[in-house]
């Protein structure tokens, strides 16, 4: 099973996916806390000021792959750029959904590892996060933050993104038997996500 953003993001590192399959990974990060501290109260209001920060983006058609989502404002490295949001289920349930959502013939599936345990998965409700495309040489990284003790993924910029710019991160999806071809055409590609 992969990681990453499109596709499906139950993984080992920071993903969702856009197609094909697998389950994005779980996000750098995971477990910090926000504020510093054993949680709480001051977690929620970091979590709420940074939310009310959420970049301007737009979804269009990527060259990527389908949609992606686009910059419709500068952001600059080290911003928060937005949450990604969906329903949180657990592990297996994600599993039993991903094939579900292959018999289905939905083509793409957004799940997207929090920790061992959940996943959250944006393939039905969810934001424009879902719509972030995998790069190998991606402008942000996916973080798990904790906030009012529930883990959150956010999407933080990891380098400066100009307007109209597609943001991508890398979904990490674990080596698999199966390969998922890439198309990210970034000078360094591995040729596939997983």
């Amino acid at each position: 099973m992969g990681e990453g953003g499109g596709s499906s993001s139950l993984g080992g590192g920071s993903q969702v996916v856009g197609s094909g399959g697998g389950i994005a990974g779980a996000a750098s990060g995971a477990g910090s806390n926000m504020a510093g501290d054993a949680g709480g109260s001051s977690d929620l209001l970091r979590f709420n000021q940074l939310e009310s920060r959420t970049k301007r983006l737009r979804f269009s058609k990527s060259a990527i792959h389908d949609w992606g989502l686009f910059a419709s404002e500068p952001i600059f490295q080290g911003e928060f750029v937005i949450e990604y949001i969906g329903e949180r289920i657990r592990s297996q349930l994600a599993d039993l959904r991903e094939e579900q959502y292959e018999r289905e013939g939905i083509g793409s599936s957004y799940l997207f590892r929090v920790d061992e345990e959940i996943v959250v998965d944006a393939t039905k409700c969810g934001n424009v996060a879902r719509f972030i495309n995998h790069c190998c040489e991606p402008n942000c990284t996916a973080r798990t933050i904790v906030a009012d003790g529930t883990k959150r993924i956010v999407i933080y910029a990891s380098q400066d993104i100009h307007v109209g710019e597609e943001v991508t991160y890398d979904y990490k999806f674990p080596a698999e038997e199966v390969k998922i071809p890439c198309l990210c055409g970034a000078a360094n590609c591995r040729g596939y996500l997983n």
